[in-house]
């Protein structure tokens, strides 16, 4: 009964799924510290601890703190957190159908058309029939519309006779993105001064123009796919079997397929019509999450969503304070940041490998 006892924890430890559970209840740890730390720094200086002092001994806070905390940083944090999880989720579940560590939502034509739709409202705006309607919401929603009709054109050409060729899908994604890439390059050439740097902020990412609306609209688009996320884990973790394995095993591939390319649009779309281009979030986030604890989706999925939330919301808050008052656009951060990060997981392997 000793050495059985003694055994116990070893085993445990080497058990990948006790390690992300682990791992579950430190990320949701170090949510609640992010989310300290994104009320509580900024330009401004606005205390977090001296409002919640002030409201412990009964003290109205002022109207100004009031308007800092819960109309501007709360709103950024918590699109913030929508954001990171739906980049990280979407690149793990791209990752798990198309069994490639390095695959994300750019690569299929997700976040290309995003931004032709985005340059699409900026430059042509004024001679767009809804330019009027829409007003402030013209450019996330052209983002989102593009994000959309990119994705639905891909499935269309990778859809013949019902079933979804996996590997047309990634081939189709380049030449799309390719395609889209020109001609957001042809509309930037067409743009004037103002709209190009318009585009430009645009395209390098930032949660600054967060704001109560926006979360209201964006967050159900973002949580509805995160929600049905951890439904496909199984099917997802049946086809890094392969196809015909994963049939066997009484998996509807088909529909693994479809609903993983429908939640990977509706979450990358909404979050980069409100936030965006913001790279590596989705290819580094469950990389490394992979490397630790394993390829099981039933875990990967949450984790992912609570890593990826608190990737963004430090980024953020490093972003909004590193250059004080003014403010680092949080794509350029997480690309300073996230590509020597991967580049050197992918050196690590490489030599881990070549012993």
């Amino acid at each position: 009964m000793a050495t059985l006892a003694t055994n116990i924890p070893t085993e445990r430890q080497g058990d990948r799924r006790f390690v992300a559970k682990r791992i579950t209840l430190g990320l949701l740890a170090l949510v609640g510290v992010a989310s300290l730390l994104g009320l509580a720094v900024g330009a401004s200086d606005t205390s977090l601890w001296g409002a919640l002092r002030d409201m412990a001994i009964g003290k109205e806070i002022s109207l100004r703190d009031h308007i800092v905390l819960t109309h501007i940083r709360l709103p950024r944090l918590l699109m913030g957190l929508l954001v990171g999880a739906a980049l990280a989720v979407s690149g793990a579940l791209l990752q798990g159908l198309f069994r490639n560590p390095l695959a994300d939502p750019g690569i299929i034509g997700v976040s290309a058309g995003a931004s032709l739709g985005a340059v699409l409202a900026i430059v042509l705006g004024a001679a767009l029939p809804l330019a009027a309607a829409l007003g402030a919401w013209m450019v996330p929603m052209f983002a989102f519309a593009g994000a959309w009709g990119a994705t639905l054109l891909l499935y269309a050409i990778a859809t013949r006779q019902g079933r979804t060729s996996v590997a047309t899908m990634l081939l189709a994604g380049i030449a799309l993105s390719a395609l889209t890439m020109a001609m957001t390059g042809v509309l930037i050439y067409m743009a004037d001064d103002a709209q190009m740097r318009d585009f430009t902020f645009w395209n390098m990412g930032s949660l600054s123009g967060a704001t109560w609306v926006k979360l209201s609209v964006a967050g159900p688009l973002i949580l509805l796919p995160l929600c049905i996320a951890p439904f496909l884990a199984l099917g997802l973790n049946g086809l890094a079997l392969g196809e015909m394995a994963a049939r066997h095993m009484g998996i509807s591939v088909q529909t693994v397929k479809r609903a993983t390319i429908l939640c990977v649009a509706a979450a990358t779309g909404a979050a980069v019509a409100v936030s965006g281009g913001i790279g590596f979030v989705g290819i580094v986030v469950p990389h490394v999450l992979r490397l630790v604890a394993g390829p099981d989706h039933r875990h990967l999925l949450v984790n992912s969503a609570l890593l990826g939330g608190v990737v963004l919301v430090l980024s953020d808050v490093l972003a909004r304070t590193i250059i004080a008052p003014a403010e680092l656009p949080i794509g350029i951060l997480t690309a300073i940041l996230g590509g020597p990060f991967f580049l050197w997981i992918l050196l690590r392997q490489r030599s881990i490998l070549d012993l």
